[in-house]
């Protein structure tokens, strides 16, 4: 059974990423054939980036970035679930991504943003990022409104003509993620050979 975690992207404090991320799980779960887990980048507590070697080296000499190593490592796809910040992603999710590499290649991701205008700039900055670690990232993407979907800034309360994009969005993934898998089982194949 494929294994997609939602990665909840932000440690801002009064974040709304939690609200929107479980929204998302709820929808989720209606998948059966998935096993869907909640990972919040503000669980592992990674501070700047400090490891002394490069990620594509994989030796890693801090615990924190090796508990994020087997969290990610773990995941055969991803969610990232982001805000929009001064039309990027926030530091704290780039800083969890640079923590590691080869956990992430191989695998596909889609998005789920929020913005005033939809996140829609957070998700282009991290499709470039995706390229460069070998993720297959989606087309679909679900994009929420500060103005429409949450009340006075503040309060979740999506559209329901969301759900359709969710589902459309979860189709890819797991298709997608489904694939993946196979090419990381060649991979490793060639690689112990």
């Amino acid at each position: 059974m494929l294994k997609i975690g939602i990665i909840a992207g932000t440690t801002r404090p009064n974040r709304r990423v939690g609200v929107v991320a479980n929204w998302f799980l709820d929808i989720a779960k209606a998948r059966t054939d998935v096993a869907w887990e909640l990972v919040d980048i503000a669980d592992y507590d990674l501070p700047n980036l400090d490891e002394p070697m490069p990620p594509s080296m994989r030796n890693y000499a801090h615990q924190h970035t090796k508990k994020w190593s087997e969290k990610i490592a773990s995941l055969d796809g991803y969610i990232f679930v982001t805000p929009e910040y001064n039309h990027s992603y926030s530091g704290s999710l780039k800083n969890a991504i640079d923590f590691i590499y080869h956990e992430w290649t191989n695998k596909a991701a889609g998005f789920v943003s929020y913005g005033t205008t939809g996140g829609v700039r957070a998700v282009e900055h991290l499709r470039g990022v995706m390229a460069e670690l070998q993720i297959a990232d989606v087309r679909a993407h679900v994009s929420l409104s500060l103005y429409t979907d949450f009340e006075q800034f503040t309060t979740f309360k999506p559209a329901e003509s969301h759900k359709a994009q969710v589902n459309l969005m979860l189709d890819q993934v797991i298709a997608w993620s489904g694939a993946m898998q196979g090419l990381r089982q060649q991979t490793a194949a060639k690689a112990a050979a």
